[in-house]
C-alpha cells in the first residue's frame, strides 16, 4: 500500500486529494512504520486544501463531504508519537490562516473537531509542540468576528458557559517564554475585539475576570524584577547590563501597551477591573511608598524606578479615572501609602504548571534578598506645614506625618542627585501631558500651562463670569481653589472609600497658587545648582517654558535675581575656557548646543525619555563643581562641553524672562581680519590651515631634534601659527634646493598643547540609539618630545607659542563678547599655556 503512495500523479489535482484521503481512512494504526506517510499526507492536504481555495471549490466540497477533519482527529487519537501532532497542528493551522472562503471557515468552527484539538491533552513538556499549539489558537483567534466565536462557545439560554478557545490560552499568559506569552496576548486581544455581547460578559465575569488581576500581579513582579536588576547593575556593572535593562524596559512597556489594547477593546467593567488592579497590587502598595526620602539608601533605584513605572503608566494606559486617582494620590500625605502598604513586600506569580493559582507570600516566607530588593521598604515619613526640601532631605525618621508625595518630588528637584532630579522632571512632564488628566487637577499640582489657564479664563469671561475677566489679566492667575479642590477632594474620597487609603483631610494642601509658585521656585533653584548635569537642566528648562510660555510674569524679584548670579557665575567660567585647552573648538561647539537647546526647549516633549533615569550610574560625569585639570584632554573637552550646554541654557533662560525670544544663532562676532606680518602671513598659510606634504616659509621657524621612534632621530623646524580661532603646531622638514622654505611633515593643534588631540570625539559622534549601545573605540593623548639646541632656542619656541596662543585665545574672547556681555573684559595677556621643562617642549601631535 506504502509503495502506491509514490506513483506520478499531478500533484495539486483533486485526485491526488481524494488518493491522500483514502490512504488516511485505511490508516489503523500509527506507528513507527508509517508515521512518515501520515505526516507526508497531512501536509499534503493542507497545500491541496490552499491551492482549492484560490482555484476550485469542488476540493473544499469533497473535504466537507469526506469529513476530513473528523479523520484529523481520529488520527490524533491513534498517534503514540510526538511528530504526528505536530504536524496535524501545523496542517490545522495552515488551513485555517489560508482558507479565504468564509463558508469554509465556518464549516471548520461549524463541528466539535476545532474545539477537541483546543482542549486535547497534548504533551506540552515538548517545547515545539506548545509552539506548535500557541500558533493554532492565534491562528484560530485571528479568524473570530460576531458570527465566527458563536461556533466555539457553547451557550445556555443567553449567557456562553463554555469559550474553550479563550481558557486554554490564558492557562499560557505567564509562560516562562516570552514568545508564548506575546501569542497569547495576541489571541484574547482578538477575542476581546470581537465585540459579542455574551462573549464579553463571559469574560468580565468570575472567575475569568481574575486572570485580569492575575495580569498586573505578573506585572508587578516583572517591575520588582527591574528594580532588582537596576540595583544590581549599581552594584557591579557588567558589558550587558544596559542591553539587559533595555531588554525589561521593551517587556515591561509591551505589558502596558497589552493593558491598554485592553481597554480600548471597550469591554464594559473590564476598564475599571484593570484600574483598580493597577492601584491595589501595584501603585498604591509598591510605587508610590517607594518614592520615600532616605538618606541612608545611597543607591535609590527603587525611586528612580518606580517614578520611570509611573511615567510609563500614565503615558501608555489611557484611562481617565486611573489618571486622576494617581494625581489626586500625589496631594495625599506618603504616610497613608506606607501604613497602608501593610508589610506584604513582595508576591509571586506560579508557574505555567498551576496557572490558575495566585497567591501573596506571609511575611515569614520572605528573604532577606527579596526585603532588601522590595522596592517600598520604606521609613517613616516626615513633613513640615509648607515646602521645606533641606528638611525634607535631610530627615529620615521625623516627626511630622504631613509630607505629601508632590512636596517629595519638588524636593527631590531642589535638592535630590542628577538621576533623583530627572526621575521627578519626567514625572511632572508626564503628568503635564496626560491628555486625560483634569485641567483642575494640574492646576491643583502647580503644573498647568499658562496658554490653558488663559484659555480658561477667557471662557470663563465670555460666558459672563465676574471672576474670569478679572483673572485673565492677573499676573497671579490660575483657576480658583474649589475648581481645583472640589475635584481632588473627590478623587480622595475614592482613595479612602474604595480603596482603604487612610488619611486626614487636614493632611491635604490644595492651594492652585501656592502650589504652583512652589513648582516654579523648585525650577529656579535647579537652574542654580552646580551639581546637576547639564541635560538633566535641560528638561527642566522645558518643563519651565511649558509652564510660561509667554513671558516673565510668575517670576518673582528673588528668582530673576538668582537666575541672573547663576547666569554671570557660568559666564565667567565660560571665559575661563577661552584660555584652556579646547578655545580653538568654544565657538563651534556653543553654536551647536545653541540650536540643540532652542529645539529641546520648543520641542512638544521633553528633551529625554522617562526610561534614561534607569541607565545609572548617569551619563554626566562631570560637575562645574569639578575644577581640576587633571586627567586626559577628552575629559577636559566633556567638562567644556557640560559647561557649554549649561551657560546656553541659562543664556536663553535670560532672554526668556526679558519677554525676548531666543535667536537661532547666538550672538557672536564675525571674524576679524588678521594683523599685518603675523606668522600665518608670513609662512603663506590659507584658511584651512597646514597640511602635511605642503610648503610652508621657515622664516620664524626655530631647529629641533625629535624622534617619533626608538632610535630614528630627525632634524626639523618647529613653529607655532594661528590663524583667527585656530592654530597650530608645525614640523617641517627644510629644503636643500630652497632656503627658508620647507615641507611640513605633522601638525598638531595650537590650544593646549601640552596635553591635547586634534578633535573633540563628541562633534562626530557614532551612529546609536539613545543608551549608547554602541561603543567607541578608546583615544588617549599622546606627546612629542623636542630637543632644541641651547636654552635660547627653547625660550624663542615658548615665546612664540605662548604669543600664538594669547592671539587666539583673545580672537575667540573678542568673537565671544557679545554673547558673554561682560561688565569688564578680562586680561588674558598674562595666562601662560606652556611650561619650560630642561630645554624642552612637551606638546601632543594630531597623528604620528
Amino acid at each position: 500500500m506504502w509503495n502506491s503512495f509514490w506513483r506520478p500523479r499531478d500533484r495539486f489535482s483533486l485526485d491526488q486529494l481524494r488518493y491522500l484521503t483514502d490512504q488516511l481512512t485505511k490508516v489503523q494504526v500509527v506507528s513507527d512504520v508509517n508515521k512518515d506517510f501520515v505526516i507526508e499526507a497531512l501536509r499534503s492536504i493542507a497545500e491541496l486544501m490552499t491551492y482549492g481555495d484560490q482555484n476550485d471549490p469542488s476540493y473544499f466540497e469533497f473535504f466537507m463531504e469526506k469529513q476530513v477533519m473528523g479523520e484529523f482527529v481520529r488520527i490524533l487519537k491513534l498517534s503514540k508519537t510526538i511528530s504526528v501532532p505536530l504536524q496535524l497542528l501545523q496542517t490545522v493551522s495552515i488551513l485555517v490562516q489560508n482558507l479565504r472562503n468564509e463558508h469554509a471557515i465556518y464549516y471548520l468552527f461549524s463541528n466539535e473537531h476545532v474545539n477537541y484539538l483546543i482542549t486535547y491533552s497534548f504533551d506540552f513538556k515538548n517545547e515545539e509542540l506548545l509552539s506548535y499549539y500557541i500558533s493554532f489558537l492565534r491562528a484560530i483567534s485571528g479568524k473570530l468576528n460576531k458570527n465566527t466565536v458563536s461556533l466555539l462557545v457553547k451557550i445556555r439560554g443567553d449567557e456562553v458557559v463554555s469559550f474553550p478557545l479563550y481558557v486554554e490560552a490564558i492557562r499560557f499568559a505567564f509562560h516562562e517564554e516570552n514568545m508564548v506569552r506575546i501569542a497569547v496576548r495576541a489571541v484574547t486581544l482578538n477575542v476581546y475585539h470581537v465585540g459579542d455581547d455574551s462573549v464579553n460578559r463571559y469574560i468580565s465575569s468570575a472567575p475569568h475576570k481574575d486572570y485580569f488581576s492575575k495580569l498586573i500581579s505578573f506585572f508587578r513582579k516583572q517591575s520588582m524584577d527591574l528594580n532588582k536588576l537596576v540595583s544590581h547593575t549599581l552594584i557591579n556593572p557588567g558589558p550587558d547590563s544596559t542591553s539587559t535593562i533595555i531588554a525589561a524596559i521593551d517587556e515591561i512597556e509591551d505589558n502596558l501597551y497589552y493593558f491598554s489594547d485592553i481597554v480600548s477593546a471597550g469591554i464594559p467593567d473590564v476598564g475599571s477591573l484593570i484600574t483598580d488592579s493597577i492601584l491595589m497590587v501595584l501603585i498604591f502598595p509598591l510605587l508610590l511608598p517607594s518614592l520615600r526620602i532616605a538618606i541612608d539608601n545611597d543607591m535609590q533605584s527603587g525611586v528612580v524606578t518606580s517614578l520611570y513605572l509611573l511615567c510609563c503608566i500614565l503615558r501608555i494606559i489611557k484611562i481617565k479615572d486611573l489618571a486622576n486617582t494617581i494625581a489626586a494620590a500625589l496631594f495625599c500625605p506618603l504616610e497613608a501609602f506606607t501604613k497602608s502598604s501593610g508589610g506584604k513586600l513582595n508576591s509571586h506569580i506560579p508557574s505555567h504548571g498551576s496557572p490558575s493559582e495566585y497567591q501573596l507570600p506571609n511575611n515569614d516566607d520572605l528573604t532577606k534578598s527579596d526585603i532588601r530588593h522590595s522596592m517600598f521598604n520604606v521609613p517613616h515619613s516626615s513633613s513640615s506645614s509648607g515646602f521645606h526640601p533641606e528638611g525634607v532631605l535631610m530627615q529620615n525618621d521625623c516627626s511630622c506625618p504631613n509630607l505629601s508625595l508632590r512636596d517629595v518630588l519638588l524636593a527631590y528637584v531642589t535638592k535630590g542627585d542628577d538621576v533623583q532630579v530627572l526621575g521627578s522632571l519626567s514625572m511632572l512632564a508626564t503628568l503635564l501631558q496626560t491628555k486625560e488628566l483634569d485641567e483642575s487637577m494640574l492646576d491643583g499640582l502647580g503644573i498647568l500651562p499658562q496658554r490653558k489657564q488663559h484659555k480658561k479664563l477667557l471662557l470663563q469671561a465670555l460666558v459672563g463670569e465676574s471672576s474670569g475677566e478679572e483673572e485673565l489679566f492677573s499676573p497671579k492667575s490660575s483657576l480658583t481653589r474649589d475648581g481645583a479642590g472640589s475635584d481632588i477632594d473627590a478623587y480622595h474620597k475614592k482613595i479612602k472609600d474604595q480603596y482603604g487609603i487612610s488619611f486626614l483631610s487636614s493632611d491635604v494642601g490644595i492651594s492652585p497658587h501656592v502650589n504652583r509658585f512652589q513648582v516654579i521656585d523648585a525650577l529656579v533653584s535647579l537652574f542654580c545648582r552646580s551639581s546637576i548635569s547639564a541635560e538633566t537642566l535641560w528638561d527642566g528648562g522645558w518643563l519651565l517654558r511649558q509652564l510660561l510660555p509667554y513671558s516673565e510674569s510668575e517670576f518673582n524679584s528673588h528668582h530673576l535675581e538668582v537666575l541672573k548670579v547663576s547666569y554671570k557665575n557660568c559666564a565667567s567660567d565660560l571665559v575661563e575656557e577661552v584660555k584652556g585647552i579646547w578655545s580653538d573648538f568654544l565657538i563651534s561647539v556653543i553654536c551647536d548646543e545653541w540650536r540643540k537647546c532652542k529645539r529641546a526647549m520648543e520641542s512638544s516633549s521633553p528633551p529625554k525619555e522617562p526610561s534614561c533615569v534607569l541607565f545609572l550610574p548617569h551619563p554626566h560625569k562631570f560637575s562645574l563643581e569639578d575644577n581640576t585639570s587633571t586627567g586626559s584632554s577628552f575629559d577636559a573637552g566633556e567638562r567644556m562641553q557640560e559647561l557649554v550646554k549649561v551657560f546656553v541654557l541659562l543664556h536663553q533662560l535670560q532672554l526668556f524672562t526679558l519677554g525676548r525670544a531666543s535667536p537661532e544663532q547666538p550672538s557672536i562676532d564675525p571674524p576679524g581680519d588678521l594683523p599685518a606680518n603675523c606668522r600665518a602671513q608670513i609662512s603663506g598659510i590659507d584658511v584651512s590651515g597646514p597640511k602635511a606634504g605642503t610648503e610652508i616659509s621657515l622664516v620664524n621657524a626655530v631647529p629641533c631634534r625629535v624622534a617619533f621612534k626608538s632610535g630614528k632621530e630627525h632634524h626639523l623646524y618647529f613653529q607655532a601659527i594661528s590663524s583667527g580661532i585656530s592654530g597650530w603646531l608645525v614640523l617641517a622638514e627644510e629644503q636643500p634646493s630652497q632656503m627658508s622654505h620647507g615641507i611640513v611633515r605633522v601638525v598638531a593643534p595650537l590650544a593646549g598643547c601640552n596635553i591635547r588631540s586634534s578633535s573633540l570625539p563628541f562633534l562626530n559622534p557614532p551612529k546609536s540609539n539613545d543608551y549608547g549601545r554602541m561603543k567607541t573605540k578608546g583615544l588617549v593623548d599622546g606627546r612629542w618630545t623636542l630637543a632644541f639646541r641651547d636654552e635660547e632656542s627653547c625660550n624663542s619656541a615658548l615665546a612664540m607659542v605662548v604669543e600664538e596662543v594669547n592671539f587666539l585665545s583673545n580672537e575667540v574672547h573678542g568673537r565671544l563678547k557679545p554673547l558673554l556681555n561682560l561688565e569688564t573684559a578680562i586680561d588674558l595677556s598674562s595666562s601662560h599655556l606652556c611650561v619650560l621643562e630642561d630645554s624642552s617642549i612637551r606638546m601632543l601631535p594630531k597623528s604620528l
